[in-house]
């Protein structure tokens, strides 16, 4: 029984157990499958939904190098699952007339994503890992779940961004001290390319909450310098009592804050510094 483990992959199955005998680095998903049509037999054979499909083959391969896959695994699979059905959902929609079978294909894959996506679902609904339990409160709304996960970040167990931000959005109305941390914890992660834009909002929001208007004007207008959102200017300038002197100054500050975020140079400045201070 050593370096075997379970992967949910077929309609009616709840669990198919995969022996490991080596396995070759895959150049794509075509070559996993390829060398490993098990992992690919549930899925549609034509190029529509490729990027889904593609991440999820990787991640089934993956598993196979898993002796036993943990909660961080199991989530992934989850996302990857979900992310395929969606797209076949579309895609089942779309009628061939001449070539039925692969409309035919699609509502079949279709179909055994969306009930393998069921029982990987009924085969974690207990399981109290954190990633396991962040997905079931964030699809679900699962309060036990989110119990779990808000425990772990007690317990500074919390280190993924997209989990750290679920946190900041949850504690912007519970707890905005919390939620100031978090946003700050995410800026300070120092990842240009992965930074979310609506963290400068969401930050934005707590300052304005809780008074602090220059400061919510600054997070604002750098929302704005680094996407293609639009703003109300009068609405904006109320933020400082319509002197534009003062909006002069932080729009500048608004300019190197944008600039320390795009380059990853954030979390060692001097307004980070004065952002944690306030």
């Amino acid at each position: 029984m050593n370096k075997k483990f379970v992967i949910i992959t077929s309609i009616g199955m709840m669990g198919l157990i995969f022996g490991l005998f080596g396995c070759e680095k895959p150049q794509n998903s075509d070559y996993i499958c390829k060398n490993n049509p098990e992992l690919c037999a549930d899925l549609h054979k034509d190029s529509w939904c490729r990027f889904e499909k593609g991440d999820l083959i990787r991640h089934r391969y993956h598993l196979l190098s898993v002796e036993k896959p943990h909660g961080k695994d199991l989530y992934l699979l989850l996302r990857y699952l979900e992310k395929y059905s969606q797209c076949m959902e579309m895609a089942s929609g779309v009628k061939h007339v001449m070539n039925t079978h692969r409309t035919e294909d699609r509502e079949r894959a279709y179909a055994i994503s969306t009930q393998t996506l069921a029982q990987l679902q009924e085969y974690t609904k207990n399981d109290t890992d954190v990633y396991l339990a962040y997905y079931r409160w964030t699809r679900f709304n699962d309060d036990a779940s989110r119990e779990i996960v808000l425990a772990a970040y007690r317990n500074n167990q919390i280190t993924e961004p997209e989990q750290l931000a679920s946190l900041a959005t949850y504690y912007v109305r519970y707890s905005p001290n919390d939620a100031k941390k978090l946003y700050l914890k995410l800026f300070s992660l120092d990842d240009p390319e992965n930074f979310d834009t609506n963290w400068l909002l969401g930050l934005a929001s707590i300052f304005h909450q809780q008074q602090q208007l220059q400061w919510a004007y600054l997070l604002t207008k750098t929302n704005l310098l680094m996407t293609d959102n639009k703003a109300d200017d009068h609405q904006l300038m109320g933020l400082v009592n319509g002197n534009k002197q003062t909006a002069e100054t932080l729009n500048t500050k608004a300019k190197m804050l944008a600039s320390l975020l795009q380059s990853g140079h954030f979390s060692q400045s001097e307004l980070a510094t004065q952002l944690k201070n306030i």
